[in-house]
């Protein structure tokens, strides 16, 4: 396994031991959609430490997705596993049952702030 530094400004990886060795990363995208993520990023890099944006974020976590979510102990599973105490983080019960309303909610509050009337998102999944 290979060491590799931190994403250089435009997002690209190096081998951290090689200089000369082949770059990877960096976006791949349709130069209409360039001008967008630049606004995109400038926002984020805005708002990520705004008090009043992450007061929003933590109370649509908590209001609407249901966050913190709960934890469980799996008694049975530890004791048949030989002892060790195993607990379960339940996203399962997050209002869509899955991790990814964390992200949906954060380009939420970021379009609305950007004075953007809709958002196109892909989770990927």
């Amino acid at each position: 396994m290979f060491a590799y530094d931190q994403p250089d400004a435009t997002g690209h990886f190096r081998h951290a031991g090689a200089p000369n060795a082949p770059v990877y990363g960096g976006s791949f995208v349709s130069e209409t959609l360039v001008h967008a993520l630049d606004q995109l990023k400038d926002a984020y890099a805005h708002y990520r430490h705004d008090p009043e944006f992450i007061a929003e974020f933590k109370k649509e976590l908590t209001h609407f997705v249901g966050r913190p979510s709960p934890i469980y102990h799996a008694e049975r599973l530890s004791r048949e596993l030989g002892g060790a105490q195993i607990y379960l983080k339940r996203e399962d019960l997050n209002h869509t049952g899955a991790h990814k309303i964390n992200n949906v909610i954060g380009q939420a509050l970021l379009a609305k702030r950007m004075g953007k009337p809709r958002v196109i998102a892909e989770t990927g999944a």
